[in-house]
């Protein structure tokens, strides 16, 4: 055999693999995402797409309570920082500011959020509810029931847990134990005053009836 036929032999290094390489799969990966782009996530981003805001402060209108009222608000801010440095709303309480105790809770368009984990510029447009809202003139059935059947110790998680429950009697007026667990499974009490809650969003609910 010739030293040319030796140079011409196929080797292991030489010879062309067949199936996955790591250029193809990043590239097919790439080319998932893109296809995995077009569901329902990037059709919600585009039906909401997000504020821009310039660098700095900048002037956006909220509207609390029924109220439209202007603040100056970093890109940053989050909607419990407008509300409770901004514009001295403070029902909503600042405890874990991580999005994993509800004391912050607030209703935006009908929905319970956390006041610490959204932004303010995102609620721009849209109906923001607190607990001052429900002590405007009488107090809400479920402000009145939380005080007596005992559902509070500390009250820091009180504001939260009174909004949460409004939101849940406003989908189910007539919930059930199960439904009133699962509905108010975002907020915790430290104090653990959950059979007293748990009695007073049944008796609330009642009372709406």
């Amino acid at each position: 055999m010739s030293k040319k036929d030796i140079e011409l032999e196929p080797t292991p290094e030489t010879t062309p693999r067949k199936g996955f390489s790591r250029r193809g799969f990043l590239g097919g990966t790439g080319a998932a995402a893109g296809v995995l782009g077009t569901g329902l996530l990037e059709q919600e981003a585009q039906a909401a797409p997000p504020a821009v805001m310039p660098p700095g402060e900048a002037e956006i209108t909220l509207t609390v309570n029924g109220q439209a009222r202007k603040v100056s608000v970093e890109p940053r801010t989050t909607l419990l920082d407008a509300l409770r440095e901004r514009m001295q709303i403070t029902g909503s309480k600042r405890v874990c500011d991580r999005g994993t105790c509800g004391a912050c809770s607030v209703i935006v368009n009908g929905k319970v959020m956390y006041g610490c984990s959204m932004l303010a510029v995102d609620a721009v447009g849209k109906k923001i509810e607190t607990i001052e809202a429900f002590s405007m003139g009488k107090p809400h059935p479920v402000m009145a029931a939380f005080v007596e059947h005992d559902a509070l110790q500390c009250g820091y998680c009180t504001p939260g847990m009174v909004v949460a429950s409004k939101a849940l009697l406003d989908k189910h007026p007539n919930p059930t134990s199960e439904q009133i667990i699962e509905g108010l499974g975002g907020n915790l009490c430290r104090c653990g005053t959950y059979v007293g809650i748990k009695k007073a969003v049944a008796a609330a609910a009642g009372r709406r009836a």
